[in-house]
């Protein structure tokens, strides 16, 4: 073989090559790779403390004292919206926080204090890959196993519970806003008395209560 046609197949190759890489760098840039494993990017919470103007917040006054809460629409649209119809048919009045586990989380938004579970709307879509992390002080969308099954249950992260994380589609659980003003009061709900009532572990003795819910303009 002459020297010139081995030039060719070596410069050949090396295009061959450098297209196929450039080809990898730009096909998903919303993902990046480690290992095998895709990892969606995530948004670090603390940044969106800077609040912005444009975001909603609601104000939950409890049987414990005021919570506000503020909502990423840009990042959670579906499960924003769907909270803040729940907030304006004024669901949420006389609801309690059924689930206090310590280490975990405070969850709430579904059952009357003599434990009614409520009829919700349909089930919306789990937006758990937007990025946003379960931190703590964070609110996310309750689910059962199924994945796409939140309606109005929510919770807030106690800790920073990264095994709640996920894509959406297979795993992971969303998050949608978080504390603003009143994470004391959501700690002081893990000193109650629990217990069980019925299959439900983790339920307060004295019934925490939503006493109203509404949207701060």
């Amino acid at each position: 073989m002459s020297i010139m046609r081995k030039s060719l197949i070596v410069i050949t190759a090396l295009v061959i090559v450098s297209v196929f890489a450039g080809c990898r760098g730009k096909s998903r840039p919303d993902l990046h790779r480690v290992g095998e494993t895709r990892v969606w990017p995530t948004v670090d919470t603390e940044e969106l403390k800077q609040s912005a103007e444009s975001r909603p917040r609601v104000e939950l006054v409890t049987s414990m004292g005021t919570i506000v809460v503020e909502l990423y629409q840009e990042q959670a649209p579906i499960s924003v919206a769907n909270f803040l119809q729940y907030v304006e048919d004024g669901f949420y009045e006389g609801t309690i926080f059924h689930r206090v586990e310590p280490g975990l989380v405070v969850q709430g938004g579904g059952f009357t204090a003599d434990m009614t579970r409520k009829e919700t709307r349909d089930p919306i879509i789990n937006e758990a890959g937007n990025g946003l992390r379960n931190l703590r002080g964070t609110l996310g969308m309750a689910r059962t196993m199924e994945m796409s099954s939140g309606t109005s249950q929510f919770y807030v992260n106690l800790v920073d519970n990264r095994g709640f994380n996920g894509d959406g589609k297979t795993s992971g659980y969303a998050v949608f806003g978080r504390v603003y003003d009143g994470m004391d009061v959501i700690d002081a709900m893990v000193t109650v008395e629990i217990g069980s009532d019925g299959s439900m572990s983790n339920v307060p003795e004295e019934p925490i209560v939503i006493q109203s819910a509404h949207q701060i303009k």
